[in-house]
């Protein structure tokens, strides 16, 4: 298929060089033309404004935006569905709001300009491994860009999950369930290591231990494993961990339903405490946010990497 994407970041960069390795054709388009130069040199096609991407895409148009959430989304919606004509798809691909995705389903259908919101995990390991894929929209259009879906996922790392703003529902929570997981083993690692065996016990290596067979394995153990590798005791890193807007939107979501969930709840709060607090547990969790997603981390030396 041929595909337009926008906004080459860590995600989108290497969704566009999966896209250009399963045969789509691949127009490309970013705001600092640098990231574009480097595409094109992968077997893409350059766009330099907008406007010349939808140019050089033919009619039905699929465009596929991988921009940080928000207001620059709403910038780039309104901006696209002004170039497009009836029929076109627009693609949501970032972390939006699912109430967002509704609102701008109904926008852009007063266009006949299609919508899909697709919640995308898989972090900057997603080239290699393929992103698991969390669909929101109508069948017809989820059928028509499936071919795309195929490459971008693992096999059957795809799903067509309701209408409009139900993918980005779905890897909202999704987030909150991370947040829970990861707490989990952040809260478990700092208990060996205020134990009498803390100074005995190599992190990396029970890390590798616990992904033979218990009931505890994850790919996240082996993010850990990693990061255990790298650092053993986590030395360079600062006990600060950021927290997404999908962990927020879970939590409300939960009290906006009556329904419980004290664990993410509380992961969520941890997250806001580690910012005032040293407790090696955090260091866990900014060490596995940076494995699996690249997201920046403070350096003890206060620089963030």
């Amino acid at each position: 298929m041929q595909i337009g994407i926008v906004g080459l970041g860590r995600m989108g960069m290497n969704m566009a060089r999966r896209l250009i390795a399963g045969g789509h054709r691949v127009v490309a388009y970013n705001r600092s033309p640098e990231k574009v130069v480097r595409i094109v040199e992968e077997g893409a096609r350059g766009a330099e404004s907008p406007e010349d991407l939808v140019a050089q895409l033919e009619s039905p148009r699929l465009v596929w935006l991988m921009l940080p959430a928000g207001e620059v989304v709403d910038e780039h919606i309104d901006h696209f569905s002004g170039l497009m004509t009836p029929g076109d798809i627009i693609v949501e691909g970032g972390n939006s709001y699912c109430k967002d995705d509704i609102r701008r389903s109904e926008q852009l259908k007063r266009k006949g300009i299609h919508y899909l919101d697709v919640g995308v995990s898989g972090g900057i390991w997603g080239l290699q491994a393929g992103y698991c894929l969390m669909v929101g929209g109508k069948v017809s259009i989820f059928s028509h860009i499936e071919p795309v879906l195929k490459t971008l996922a693992p096999e059957n790392g795809y799903m067509l999950c309701g209408p409009s703003g139900a993918g980005h529902f779905v890897k909202m929570v999704h987030n909150g369930i991370e947040y829970a997981m990861m707490q989990a083993y952040g809260e478990g690692f700092n208990i060996i290591k205020n134990s009498p065996y803390g100074d005995k016990v190599p992190f990396a290596e029970l890390a590798n231990l616990w992904n033979q067979g218990s009931v505890i394995r994850s790919w996240l153990l082996e993010l850990l494993e990693s990061a255990f590798k790298d650092d053993p005791g986590l030395e360079t890193l600062q006990p600060y961990v950021e927290d997404s807007g999908e962990g927020r939107w879970t939590v409300q979501q939960a009290v906006e339903s009556s329904t419980p969930a004290p664990v993410i709840a509380l992961s969520l709060f941890e997250r806001f405490s580690s910012r005032d607090n040293a407790d090696f547990a955090n260091k866990v969790l900014a060490a596995l946010r940076n494995q699996f997603g690249g997201h920046a981390v403070r350096k003890t030396d206060n620089r963030s990497e």
